[in-house]
């Protein structure tokens, strides 16, 4: 299930449209339990627990069956990362509430420019010319999705800046994992860890949800579970600069779901500042590619050039 695989660049791009689907349908069902569409609004703590409670139950039956290999795992690391993940995508969960998918979606693309940022200090790594140009102009596209005006300024966006800030956090972390844990290893403690957090989190703020919320739950944690599966799947099949690209699909979906179940259409700013980000990132992402064909070191940025705080899309 998560073993290396022969190369397949086109299953791999199959595979990865397919989590992209999953992650906008999370986030969209996300933005219903955080309405009134269902029974009384969800906090955004309730969710991000339904998120974990019930992906760990999709991936324990998964381990039951696949029966992994299990390593000692660092838990230090994983401790960190899954704290950071459940922050982030808690606030993800936050913001879906007010703004469009579309508008959240393209923000969270920030999170490869916030890993590149914090891998200086923490790292120790050092950025050049060009991946700092390329962090400027993701982050105009943020300003832009901002609408920085006292007519049009979204406050709830900041709660997605904050998100992609902390899943930027989440890399460093992830890269300090990777390559010393099993994927499979990986995912099964970082949704382990996310159900004792999360559960601690929102004691004072649970209130019993209603049939179709748990429901909404349920299909939030197995989508999130299915999209996790796909993205590791599709990283074993092909190189990461050629999967990449595809990712920003997210944003497709994303958009597509809001216009069908909210009648939400983006609009021109909408298009323009998730277009400067997208480019921002993608060149990131060109950049680490043509590292790695030299055979030069990769940062962070590197581990990251998608939306999907890799292996684990949160």
């Amino acid at each position: 299930m998560f073993s290396p695989r022969a190369q397949n660049p086109a299953l791999a791009a199959a595979l990865i449209c397919t989590a992209c689907a999953f992650i906008a349908a999370t986030m969209l069902i996300a933005k219903s339990l955080g309405s009134d569409q269902f029974g009384p609004a969800l906090h955004p703590l309730q969710i991000s627990n339904g998120r974990f409670v019930f992906a760990l139950l999709c991936l324990s039956l998964a381990a039951s069956v696949v029966r992994p290999k299990v390593t000692r795992p660092h838990m230090r690391w994983h401790v960190a990362r899954t704290s950071a993940g459940w922050a982030g995508v808690t606030l993800m969960f936050a913001s879906v509430a007010y703004i469009p998918l579309a508008d959240a979606t393209a923000i969270t693309f920030l999170n490869p420019v916030f890993g590149m940022v914090l891998a200086i200090p923490l790292l120790g790594e050092k950025v050049g010319r060009v991946r700092w140009t390329a962090a400027a102009v993701a982050l105009v596209g943020a300003m832009v999705l901002l609408r920085p005006t006292p007519e049009s300024f979204q406050p709830a966006a900041l709660l997605a800046l904050g998100a992609a800030a902390i899943m930027g956090l989440e890399l460093i972390f992830i890269k300090r994992l990777s390559g010393r844990e099993g994927a499979f290893q990986i995912l099964l403690i970082n949704n382990a860890l996310g159900v004792v957090i999360s559960t601690l989190a929102v004691i004072a703020f649970w209130q019993p949800p209603t049939l179709a919320q748990w429901g909404l739950m349920g299909a939030l944690g197995l989508l999130m579970a299915c999209a996790q599966t796909c993205f590791v799947n599709a990283m074993a099949r092909a190189d990461a600069s050629f999967v990449a690209p595809f990712s920003y699909l997210t944003l497709l979906f994303a958009a597509l779901y809001d216009g069908i179940f909210y009648d939400v259409i983006p609009d021109g700013v909408t298009i323009v500042g998730a277009c400067i980000i997208v480019a921002g990132a993608l060149l990131l992402g060109l950049r680490e590619a043509w590292l790695r064909r030299s055979g030069r070191p990769v940062t962070v940025s590197g581990t990251a050039t998608t939306p999907l705080p890799a292996p684990d899309p949160d």
